[in-house]
């Protein structure tokens, strides 16, 4: 591997340090203070210029985000709120808007989208017979029982750096969906690799739906930055799209009184099914790239929050399309996971220099 400007094996690094913390690796702290206290994270280091915190007990989705210390995961005015304060009923169904920051939240692992109450009969359970759903469902507000995490280096010479855990989404007579979440990242590398496993661990037939929130802010995103899509077509916009009149490519700066604009994309995939949206802020000479499969996530939106004070773009690979649970359920395109019945997700986020 690569580190300031040498390559390095094993046996070398362990001649120059006596701890590979002096290159980089993984430390496990607990957040203290305000409504982040109490929360555990993990802070990564590749010694590449890329770290990043993996907050455990926030369905160990990504927090801050930096590449030689300028920010790509978004920061909010909320800050990682801990999971014991969150109040899923909340403000009708819109309480995710009160613990709504960092580079990822992860939505579902049931529902993802605007509320919806749903049908729940297939829970046999008379007293029961819907589910109210919340923005983006559950997940990103439960925490996960961690498994592990370290630095292992691989026959190839690589070392990578690395965390799993499980979120347990479950309720007696509802759903019981579990959440394998690992996260990679070599050292002397400027990649996240997520590799996410969602299960029907219950056993009656479950409602799944999945959606990644990436979110990049300030100073990635700035005045001028492109926001760059292997377009094949544009399938919906909101309303706000044609009110306002902004660009969706090239980025103004905070706008006052900005109402979010949201697209749903088709994207053109290569040879792998792959494709590669990106923000590029060729002032500041980086960028930041989104990986996934379209197999996986046959549906994409972009999400485009530009007011002052809470700048940012999301790129949102989603299992579903941005009618959301109601609708899928009507047309027939809504997802059910059978007892044992398992889904897998494999992502990169990547950010580098151009």
């Amino acid at each position: 591997m690569k580190l300031h400007g040498r390559s390095y094996d094993r046996d070398s690094l362990a001649r120059l340090a006596g701890d590979l913390s002096a290159a980089g690796g993984v430390r496990s702290v607990v957040l203290d203070d305000g409504a982040e206290r109490g929360i555990r994270t993990l802070e990564f280091r590749t010694g590449a210029g890329l770290s990043f915190d993996v907050l455990v007990d926030r369905a160990m989705d990504l927090g801050g985000a930096e590449l030689d210390g300028a920010g790509f995961g978004w920061r909010s005015a909320t800050g990682f709120r801990h999971p014991g304060l969150h109040e899923y009923r909340d403000d009708d169904g819109l309480s995710m808007m009160r613990s709504f920051s960092g580079l990822l939240l992860t939505a579902g692992l049931d529902h993802t989208l605007f509320g919806a109450e749903v049908d729940a009969s297939q829970y046999r359970y008379p007293p029961r017979r819907t589910v109210s759903n919340g923005l983006h469902g559950r997940v990103a507000n439960l925490p996960a029982r961690l498994t592990g995490y370290g630095e292992q280096w691989q026959d190839d010479g690589r070392c990578v750096l690395w965390a799993e855990g499980e979120v347990r989404q479950a309720a007696i007579f509802g759903e019981h969906l579990r959440l394998t979440r690992r996260i990679e990242a070599d050292l002397g590398g400027t990649e996240i690799r997520l590799i996410d496993r969602v299960r029907n661990a219950g056993f009656d037939p479950t409602p799944h739906m999945y959606l990644y929130h990436v979110n990049i802010g300030w100073p990635f995103l700035d005045e001028g930055a492109h926001y760059e899509l292997p377009l094949r077509k544009t399938v919906w916009r909101s309303d706000s799209v044609a009110e306002q009149d902004i660009s969706n490519t090239t980025m103004p700066p905070p706008v006052p009184g900005f109402v979010e604009q949201v697209y749903e994309h088709e994207l053109e995939p290569d040879e792998h099914g792959l494709v590669r949206p990106r923000l590029v802020n060729e002032r500041l000479g980086v960028f930041f790239e989104l990986e996934y499969d379209t197999a996986q996530f046959p549906c994409f939106f972009q999400w485009m929050h530009l007011r002052e004070g809470a700048y940012a773009v999301g790129f949102e690979p989603s299992t579903h399309h941005v009618q959301g649970e109601t609708a899928a359920r009507e047309n027939g395109s809504m997802t059910f996971l059978e007892p044992g019945e398992e889904r897998l997700y494999s992502t990169t986020f990547r950010v580098g220099r151009i």
